[in-house]
Protein backbone atom coordinates (compact mmCIF):
# COMPACT_ATOMS: atom_id res chain seq x y z
CA UNK A 1 0.00 0.00 0.00
CA UNK A 2 3.07 2.37 1.13
CA UNK A 3 4.72 1.48 -2.36
CA UNK A 4 1.62 2.38 -4.62
CA UNK A 5 1.17 5.90 -2.69
CA UNK A 6 4.56 6.87 -3.16
CA UNK A 7 3.83 5.89 -6.62
CA UNK A 8 0.96 8.09 -7.21
CA UNK A 9 2.43 11.08 -5.53
CA UNK A 10 5.44 10.31 -7.35
CA UNK A 11 3.89 10.77 -10.39
CA UNK A 12 0.96 13.53 -9.29
CA UNK A 13 4.44 15.37 -8.29
CA UNK A 14 5.57 15.17 -11.81
CA UNK A 15 2.95 16.14 -13.67
CA UNK A 16 2.24 19.13 -11.85
CA UNK A 17 5.94 19.92 -12.42
CA UNK A 18 5.85 19.69 -15.79
CA UNK A 19 2.50 21.78 -16.14
CA UNK A 20 4.08 24.18 -14.05
CA UNK A 21 6.88 24.65 -16.40
CA UNK A 22 4.50 25.64 -19.30
CA UNK A 23 2.02 28.13 -16.93
CA UNK A 24 5.21 29.93 -15.92
CA UNK A 25 6.38 29.90 -19.23
CA UNK A 26 3.16 31.58 -20.98
CA UNK A 27 2.38 33.86 -17.90
CA UNK A 28 5.31 34.62 -16.01
CA UNK A 29 5.47 33.97 -12.63
CA UNK A 30 3.66 36.56 -11.36
CA UNK A 31 0.79 35.77 -13.57
CA UNK A 32 0.49 31.98 -12.83
CA UNK A 33 -1.74 30.95 -10.46
CA UNK A 34 -2.14 27.71 -8.15
CA UNK A 35 -5.31 27.10 -9.46
CA UNK A 36 -4.65 27.19 -13.11
CA UNK A 37 -1.55 24.52 -12.62
CA UNK A 38 -4.29 22.42 -11.03
CA UNK A 39 -6.80 22.32 -13.51
CA UNK A 40 -4.60 21.94 -16.52
CA UNK A 41 -2.53 18.93 -14.34
CA UNK A 42 -6.26 17.27 -13.87
CA UNK A 43 -5.59 17.54 -10.15
CA UNK A 44 -7.34 18.98 -7.31
CA UNK A 45 -5.94 21.80 -6.17
CA UNK A 46 -5.91 20.77 -2.58
CA UNK A 47 -3.84 18.15 -3.28
CA UNK A 48 -1.51 20.60 -5.44
CA UNK A 49 -1.30 22.42 -2.17
CA UNK A 50 -0.58 19.12 -0.48
CA UNK A 51 2.34 18.80 -2.28
CA UNK A 52 3.56 22.32 -2.81
CA UNK A 53 1.98 24.44 0.07
CA UNK A 54 2.80 28.07 -1.96
CA UNK A 55 3.30 29.29 -5.56
CA UNK A 56 7.07 30.14 -4.37
CA UNK A 57 7.66 26.72 -3.43
CA UNK A 58 6.47 24.64 -6.55
CA UNK A 59 8.20 27.74 -8.70
CA UNK A 60 11.64 26.94 -6.47
CA UNK A 61 11.06 22.98 -7.32
CA UNK A 62 10.63 23.93 -10.84
CA UNK A 63 14.31 25.58 -11.33
CA UNK A 64 15.86 23.27 -9.41
CA UNK A 65 14.45 20.06 -11.52
CA UNK A 66 15.65 22.19 -14.36
CA UNK A 67 18.93 22.66 -12.69
CA UNK A 68 19.29 18.87 -12.06
CA UNK A 69 18.51 18.53 -15.97
CA UNK A 70 20.79 20.63 -17.50
CA UNK A 71 23.46 18.80 -14.69
CA UNK A 72 22.50 15.77 -16.59
CA UNK A 73 22.74 16.42 -19.81
CA UNK A 74 26.58 17.62 -19.14
CA UNK A 75 27.27 14.01 -17.18
CA UNK A 76 29.44 13.05 -20.51
CA UNK A 77 31.96 15.92 -19.12
CA UNK A 78 32.51 13.07 -16.58
CA UNK A 79 32.04 10.24 -18.43
CA UNK A 80 34.45 10.74 -21.71
CA UNK A 81 37.61 12.17 -22.47
CA UNK A 82 37.90 12.70 -26.06
CA UNK A 83 37.26 16.59 -26.55
CA UNK A 84 34.97 15.67 -29.60
CA UNK A 85 32.62 12.88 -27.90
CA UNK A 86 32.23 15.01 -24.93
CA UNK A 87 31.26 18.09 -26.84
CA UNK A 88 29.03 16.65 -29.40
CA UNK A 89 27.46 14.73 -26.50
CA UNK A 90 26.92 17.95 -24.69
CA UNK A 91 25.35 19.82 -27.94
CA UNK A 92 22.69 16.83 -28.38
CA UNK A 93 21.71 16.45 -25.00
CA UNK A 94 21.18 20.30 -24.87
CA UNK A 95 19.15 20.21 -28.28
CA UNK A 96 17.19 17.40 -27.47
CA UNK A 97 15.85 19.44 -23.94
CA UNK A 98 15.72 22.55 -26.10
CA UNK A 99 13.38 20.55 -27.98
CA UNK A 100 11.20 18.28 -25.46
CA UNK A 101 11.26 21.00 -22.37
CA UNK A 102 10.86 24.32 -24.35
CA UNK A 103 8.79 25.64 -21.53
CA UNK A 104 11.25 24.90 -19.01
CA UNK A 105 13.91 26.45 -20.48
CA UNK A 106 12.03 29.85 -21.52
CA UNK A 107 11.07 29.64 -16.79
CA UNK A 108 15.23 29.16 -16.54
CA UNK A 109 15.96 32.20 -18.90
CA UNK A 110 13.16 34.16 -17.16
CA UNK A 111 14.56 33.67 -13.66
CA UNK A 112 18.40 34.42 -14.79
CA UNK A 113 17.34 37.58 -16.75
CA UNK A 114 15.63 39.11 -13.49
CA UNK A 115 18.57 38.19 -11.41
CA UNK A 116 17.57 35.11 -10.16
CA UNK A 117 15.05 36.29 -7.51
CA UNK A 118 14.32 33.46 -6.35
CA UNK A 119 17.36 30.53 -6.91
CA UNK A 120 20.45 33.58 -6.04
CA UNK A 121 22.28 31.22 -3.29
CA UNK A 122 21.39 27.94 -4.66
CA UNK A 123 22.88 29.23 -8.46
CA UNK A 124 25.95 30.51 -6.13
CA UNK A 125 26.47 27.97 -4.71
CA UNK A 126 25.72 24.87 -7.17
CA UNK A 127 25.94 26.54 -10.91
CA UNK A 128 29.07 28.35 -10.01
CA UNK A 129 31.24 25.20 -8.41
CA UNK A 130 29.22 22.96 -11.67
CA UNK A 131 30.68 25.82 -14.35
CA UNK A 132 34.47 25.67 -12.92
CA UNK A 133 34.53 21.98 -12.81
CA UNK A 134 33.53 21.85 -17.06
CA UNK A 135 35.95 24.97 -17.43
CA UNK A 136 39.09 22.98 -16.02
CA UNK A 137 38.10 20.02 -18.47
CA UNK A 138 38.08 22.27 -21.58
CA UNK A 139 41.22 24.35 -19.90
CA UNK A 140 43.07 20.00 -19.49
CA UNK A 141 42.42 20.19 -23.26
CA UNK A 142 44.01 23.56 -24.12
CA UNK A 143 47.03 22.64 -22.49
CA UNK A 144 47.63 19.09 -24.21
CA UNK A 145 47.12 20.94 -27.44
CA UNK A 146 43.89 18.77 -28.10
CA UNK A 147 41.69 21.89 -29.00
CA UNK A 148 42.76 25.49 -29.89
CA UNK A 149 43.24 28.10 -27.29
CA UNK A 150 39.82 29.48 -26.06
CA UNK A 151 38.73 30.88 -22.84
CA UNK A 152 36.59 27.92 -21.46
CA UNK A 153 33.69 30.26 -20.06
CA UNK A 154 32.61 31.54 -23.59
CA UNK A 155 32.85 28.57 -25.11
CA UNK A 156 30.14 27.19 -22.42
CA UNK A 157 28.31 30.27 -22.98
CA UNK A 158 28.12 29.82 -26.52
CA UNK A 159 27.33 26.09 -26.42
CA UNK A 160 23.67 27.24 -24.02
CA UNK A 161 22.89 30.42 -26.21
CA UNK A 162 23.23 28.29 -29.39
CA UNK A 163 21.27 25.49 -28.16
CA UNK A 164 19.04 27.11 -25.94
CA UNK A 165 17.69 29.46 -28.98
CA UNK A 166 15.84 26.87 -30.18
CA UNK A 167 13.88 26.65 -27.03
CA UNK A 168 14.01 30.65 -25.56
CA UNK A 169 13.56 31.63 -29.92
CA UNK A 170 11.33 28.56 -30.76
CA UNK A 171 8.01 30.99 -32.13
CA UNK A 172 10.67 33.10 -34.17
CA UNK A 173 11.83 29.84 -35.90
CA UNK A 174 8.74 28.80 -36.75
CA UNK A 175 8.00 32.18 -38.15
CA UNK A 176 10.70 31.94 -40.38
CA UNK A 177 10.12 28.14 -41.40
CA UNK A 178 7.19 29.16 -42.70
CA UNK A 179 5.02 28.69 -39.28
CA UNK A 180 6.10 25.30 -38.99
CA UNK A 181 7.94 23.90 -36.00
CA UNK A 182 11.46 22.14 -37.21
CA UNK A 183 10.88 18.05 -38.34
CA UNK A 184 12.79 15.33 -37.12
CA UNK A 185 15.32 16.16 -40.02
CA UNK A 186 15.57 20.02 -40.11
CA UNK A 187 15.89 19.41 -36.22
CA UNK A 188 18.67 16.99 -36.81
CA UNK A 189 20.36 19.14 -39.21
CA UNK A 190 20.13 21.97 -36.72
CA UNK A 191 21.73 19.72 -34.43
CA UNK A 192 24.47 18.63 -36.68
CA UNK A 193 25.17 22.95 -37.43
CA UNK A 194 25.34 23.91 -34.43
CA UNK A 195 27.99 20.98 -33.32
CA UNK A 196 30.24 21.90 -36.57
CA UNK A 197 30.35 25.32 -35.87
CA UNK A 198 31.52 24.52 -32.53
CA UNK A 199 33.63 21.91 -32.76
CA UNK A 200 35.53 23.69 -36.00
CA UNK A 201 35.96 26.76 -33.91
CA UNK A 202 38.36 24.79 -31.45
CA UNK A 203 40.26 23.04 -33.98
CA UNK A 204 38.43 19.54 -34.41
CA UNK A 205 36.31 17.95 -37.31
CA UNK A 206 32.79 16.85 -37.10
Amino acid sequence: MAKKKGEIRRRNVEKILLVAEQVFAEKGYAGASMGEIAQLADIPKSNVHYYFATKEDLYREVLLGLLEVWKQDALCFELYDDPRIVLSSYIRAKMAHSRDRAYGSKVWAAEVMQGAPILQEQLRDNLYEWAKLKEAKIREWIDDGRILPVEPSYLLYMIWASTQHYADFNYQICLLNDDRPLDDLQFEKAVQSVTSVILRGIGLTP
